[in-house]
């Protein structure tokens, strides 16, 4: 009979340690960052921090179920999940059904489908790769169905429109291609067929050629397009080493948009400083080397690319959105994983990761690691 425990030493617990204090962490900033906003919306002070907590509770439940669940039952409906969540996107579309044109609504609630799209994303470019097999080589075999898949959720995305999720979509693949054996020239070919698509996207959006243009040249748009990067750089400037102390943030008294949401890292660093900063950043780094080191241990091969995409996306998400609010990448709408205010943000990155739980879990009986990049393994 196997154990169901495991000790707070091993990699199962590590990781669950560092999910407990991220999600920790996310709520104290979120209720210090959102409650000026509350307030002015609600007069509840608490409203939007009640809100994420709701969030969080719907991820554990997702997290407790991957964790314990044997992951390969995923493999079995991994179309259909893949396509619920297309459908559910397509929804988005129709103006009674939707809320901002990214959101269904639930009664009170909002519910983003980009989001859960993560999750089937990844479930089905793995279990997909495991199916194909060697045939991945070929390139009609291993590039061109996810190009489709990619091309329809690109579509319905860009209408929406986010482009952001598109791009964290489209990275996530094409890391778990290669990791899945599909030939790097394969993937760079397809890069630079792309290069001219991304371009057209970029063009067709105003507001996209604005931030470009703001990120090139930031002081002569600071009072504009460039207006959230500079404030973003003034919070996080303000905090020193120590910062100014918890709740004492000013960037949240509505000088910075979205402080609660995108630029939730501005407040951690203007209230907590380069320290409080470093332990968010080693908290998700260290999620990330723990992923990465349970997909090596997985039992096999699908659990592999399981954890191997479940950590990439996190982490990669997460490198963006650190990236834009410290003015290295420009403005685009992705959460800080754990973190950032949204719901349904929280509950698929809780969902994330119990994916990799459920994979370190299963690579307990097994010491064989099955796949490094590149597919060898």
């Amino acid at each position: 009979m196997r154990h169901t425990t495991f000790a707070m030493g091993s990699l199962e617990g590590r990781i669950a340690v560092v999910l407990s204090f991220l999600l920790l962490a996310g709520f104290l900033f979120v209720s210090s960052a959102s409650l000026p906003l509350s307030v002015r919306l609600t007069g509840d002070p608490w409203a939007l921090l009640k809100r994420q907590i709701v969030g969080g509770v719907l991820g554990l439940v997702g997290l407790v179920v991957l964790w314990r669940l044997d992951y390969h039952v995923w493999e079995k409906v991994d179309d259909l999940l893949i396509g619920g969540v297309f459908v559910l996107l397509v929804l988005t579309l129709i103006p009674p059904l939707a809320d901002g044109a990214r959101w269904l609504r639930l009664g009170p609630f909002q519910f983003q489908p980009s989001e859960v799209g993560k999750v089937a994303l990844i479930l089905y470019v793995a279990g997909s790769l495991v199916r194909r097999g060697d045939r991945v080589k070929n390139y009609r075999e291993g590039v061109l169905p996810y190009l489709f898949i990619l091309g329809l959720f690109g579509l319905v995305l860009l209408l929406q429109p986010d482009s952001g999720m598109l791009l964290l979509y489209v990275v996530t693949v094409g890391f778990l291609l290669w990791v899945g054996g599909v030939p790097l020239r394969h993937l760079l070919l397809t890069l630079l067929g792309g290069l001219p698509v991304a371009g057209v996207v970029l063009f067709l959006a105003r507001y996209r050629v604005e931030r470009l243009v703001a990120f090139l040249h930031p002081e002569a748009y600071r009072d504009t397009y460039g207006y959230q990067t500079f404030q973003s750089l003034v919070a996080v400037g303000s905090g020193g080493l120590f910062g100014r102390g918890l709740g004492a943030s000013r960037a949240k008294l509505f000088y910075l948009p979205a402080a609660h949401n995108d630029f939730l890292f501005a407040i951690v660093a203007e209230e907590t400083g380069l320290v409080g900063a470093l332990c968010v950043i080693g908290l998700l780094g260290a999620l990330v080397v723990l992923g990465f080191r349970a997909a090596r241990q997985a039992p096999d091969r699908l659990g592999a690319l399981y954890a191997w995409g479940a950590s990439f996306l996190l982490g990669f998400q997460a490198l963006f959105n650190l990236a834009v609010a410290v003015g290295v990448m420009p403005v685009k709408g992705l959460t800080l994983p754990f973190l950032s205010y949204g719901g349904s943000s929280l509950m698929v990155s809780l969902i994330l990761g119990g994916l990799i739980l459920g994979v370190a879990r299963a690579g307990r009986h097994s010491t064989v690691g099955v796949l490094v990049p590149g597919g060898k393994g």
